[in-house]
């Protein structure tokens, strides 16, 4: 059975959502970020870089949510979580790097130099300049989100998981979408009945 190692509201609900959406069992294992579980050393021999989630099936150990949403889908075939057709599986791709290196980066860059870094380590012109790079992206997928329900094909993958986990942190983060389709696409998404179901379950693992 597959065990995800994570924490609410944080990345691993990426994952958790992903196994909620194709109906497949899992345990949840929390992570106390904020007692610095993840630093512990019987976490680190799971993911040495500290970070949730981490899955383990069997004898793989796999970290980075967009690795671990794709394996979901690929040891699920039926579930189109990672399409079949050679196409939409290229743009799946290109739309999980893109959420990777250009949607999400510069949001974890500005939390860095907005409240994780040490003070005395923080540019708020750092902070400042990936506002502007985020909103670069955010136009980009805007344009590509223009007429459609998902972002690859014309069905629910985990790629709208990857993307729309991103804007949620945005909006978290009190940062704007600055796009009346992404705000549309974003609140379609989120309101998936599987992600509520992750959410609350995550939360109860961890109270």
């Amino acid at each position: 059975m597959i065990t995800i190692y994570g924490y609410p509201f944080t990345r691993s609900t990426r994952a958790t959502w992903a196994l909620e959406e194709i109906g497949a069992e899992y345990d949840f294992v929390p992570v106390n970020l904020s007692k610095g579980e993840h630093k512990k050393p019987e976490f680190l021999k799971i993911n040495p870089a500290g970070k949730v989630p981490a899955l383990v099936d069997g004898d793989l150990i796999l970290a980075e949510t967009a690795a671990i949403v794709t394996y979901i889908g690929e040891k699920f075939p039926t579930s189109g979580l990672v399409p079949a057709d050679i196409a939409d599986r290229a743009h799946y791709f290109q739309w999980n790097f893109f959420n990777m290196t250009e949607l999400e980066a510069p949001l974890w860059v500005r939390a860095k130099h907005t409240s994780q870094f040490p003070e005395a380590r923080r540019v708020p012109a750092v902070a400042e300049s990936c506002l502007w790079e985020f909103h670069r992206a955010t136009a980009v997928l805007a344009q590509h989100m223009e007429g459609r329900e998902y972002a690859v094909g014309d069905r629910f993958t985990a790629a709208d998981i990857m993307l729309c986990g991103t804007l949620n942190w945005a909006r978290v983060s009190e940062v704007s979408l600055a796009s009346a389709v992404l705000d549309a696409y974003a609140d379609r998404i989120l309101a998936r009945p599987a992600l509520a179901t992750a959410r609350a379950r995550e939360a109860k693992a961890a109270a």
